[in-house]
């Protein structure tokens, strides 16, 4: 039997009730199985910057990274959170975005709070059943950073406490030591990854217990910013021109029109449209924005090797479990977007790996995606942690085991609120709110075997549906095809099922659908 059975087997001792309310051990913890938990977390990744994943340029090459993916398991997609806020709020508490309570966004932006007593972190409970927690690199999900009640030992930049520094993603950052604020110099990508060698390498934390270290690079979101030692260092490379890029988008949501962001440049290649003085002229070049996107790249994946030639030195990698993933995507042409948000693979997809030498196979890859509460239902369930409010998350336990495996069917659910959280969304807004994050509309995601379904909650607006087997790049709408009236009706019911499972209160109140419409219309 090998390690990770019995380390499953173990995990099948836990307390599972039927509403999901508790996971973890029932036993006593085995503490000689319980991993460290190394959680490598970029900014505003897409997948296609890194070379493992099918569709990045050839001349794309990030060997520390696919060396993790060697070692482990790569999913193939992920949906982790629509932007930066709410994906680490997930991840935080183990709920999707519409049930993270007294969370809400206030003051100047990205000024956020939350109730610790409403909204206890996972960290928390890593800490109290006998982990050591650290976390390194960008804070964004309320001002208080949790240091002592969720972490000991933090180095962070508080972007929701500070934000007139909350721009400086690279350089002159004002960092929060433990609770200090000191100003430092240095970029950003590689003082988190110095910090975490050395945490790693025993500094900081005592070595009688296991540890949980959150590292969050700022990287690569805007404004993208390569160290000095790799600007240029890709001047001459080609991107691949996604086919929508310019567009029309006849069979896709209104809104897609306001989120454009390209136009044909001097040369007639895409350029980003740049607004001056009321005028839109080309500004960067397709082929520009996309070198310095994966200029930017390099020293996250150089921040990688550090880190894991650190646990390999210091002998931990046998008993250390690696993640490797990122916020979210970001598009860099498809459907028209340079952003986040919008429920195209695009631009929301995070790479996702997962290795734990002996424990999870090696150099394999699973199609079915996960969401946050899976990915941390997965770690308290190999931690031997418990959690005591209820979380949203799947057991994912069997893609671990059998990564390749037919035998799933667990539809996946997502959902993006804007900047709302918790109680805010339990009715549904007529007003900004519901486009408050980059012109996108609330909307429900669920992804179903090979099929991806999106309602957006906006009276009138189109669903969308896609066979990403078929269509990957989700250029065709099949929701507008006569012989997929059954399936969609299937997947508006498993919707409707998972925003019930997962107390999302608008679930009664979400307008009619176009099809429904005109459904009722004509009966």
């Amino acid at each position: 039997m090998n390690q990770f059975v019995r380390l499953a087997g173990i995990g099948l001792l836990a307390v599972s009730l039927s509403n999901g309310a508790r996971i973890g051990l029932a036993a006593e913890k085995p503490t000689a199985l319980r991993p460290n938990i190394l959680f490598l977390y970029a900014d505003d990744q897409p997948f296609k910057t890194i070379s493992c994943y099918p569709g990045a340029p050839d001349w794309v090459k990030t060997p520390h990274i696919d060396a993790i993916a060697q070692q482990g398991v790569r999913f193939e997609r992920s949906y982790l959170g629509p932007w930066c806020m709410p994906s680490r709020a997930s991840l935080l508490t183990g709920c999707l975005q519409h049930a993270i309570r007294s969370m809400t966004m206030e003051g100047v932006y990205p000024g956020s709070r939350y109730d610790p007593a409403k909204c206890p972190f996972v960290p928390s409970e890593f800490r109290k059943q006998g982990y050591q927690t650290a976390q390194i690199g960008k804070w964004h999900t309320g001002t208080d950073t949790g240091f002592g009640r969720d972490w000991d030992f933090q180095i962070v930049w508080n972007r929701p406490g500070h934000p007139d520094n909350a721009g400086n993603y690279y350089y002159d950052q004002l960092l929060t030591f433990n609770g200090e604020d000191r100003e430092t110099p240095g970029y950003s990508s590689d003082n988190y990854s110095q910090w975490a060698a050395e945490y790693i390498q025993g500094k900081h934390r005592t070595a009688d217990k296991p540890w949980y270290l959150w590292l969050c690079y700022g990287a690569i979101h805007g404004p993208t910013t390569p160290a000095e030692r790799h600007r240029g260092t890709l001047a001459d490379k080609t991107a691949s021109l996604p086919m929508d890029i310019l567009g029309p988008w006849p069979d896709k949501p209104a809104y897609l029109n306001k989120t454009r962001a390209w136009m044909p440049g001097p040369d007639g290649t895409p350029a980003l449209m740049k607004r001056n003085r009321g005028a839109v002229e080309p500004g960067k070049s397709l082929n520009a924005w996309v070198q310095q996107v994966n200029e930017c790249n390099l020293a996250v994946d150089e921040g990688v090797g550090r880190v894991m030639t650190a646990l390999k030195e210091s002998g931990q990698l046998e008993n250390t479990l690696v993640i490797y993933t990122a916020d979210q995507g970001f598009g860099l042409g498809e459907h028209g977007f340079s952003q986040k948000v919008a429920p195209y693979d695009a631009t929301l997809s995070s790479p996702l790996i997962i290795s734990w030498p002996g424990h999870v196979p090696e150099n394999k890859v699973c199609k079915h995606p996960i969401n946050s509460p899976d990915l941390i239902d997965f770690l308290c369930r190999m931690a031997g942690v418990q959690i005591s409010w209820k979380t949203h998350g799947r057991d994912i336990r069997p893609l671990l085991q059998d990564p390749e495996t037919g035998n799933w069917n667990s539809p996946m659910l997502l959902t993006n609120t804007a900047r709302s959280y918790g109680e805010e969304t339990d009715v549904i807004p007529t007003d900004e709110r519901l486009t408050a994050a980059s012109n996108v509309p609330w909307y429900v995601m669920l992804r179903d075997g090979r099929f991806k379904y999106v309602r957006y909650l906006v009276p009138g607006e189109t669903e969308e549906l896609y066979d990403l087997d078929s269509d990957p790049d989700e250029l065709t709408n099949l929701a507008h095809h006569p012989e997929q009236r059954h399936r969609l009706a299937e997947l508006r019911t498993k919707t409707i099922n998972e925003l019930r499972r997962t107390d999302a209160k608008f679930v009664d109140s979400m307008p009619r659908t176009k099809a429904e419409a005109a459904s009722e219309s004509s009966q």
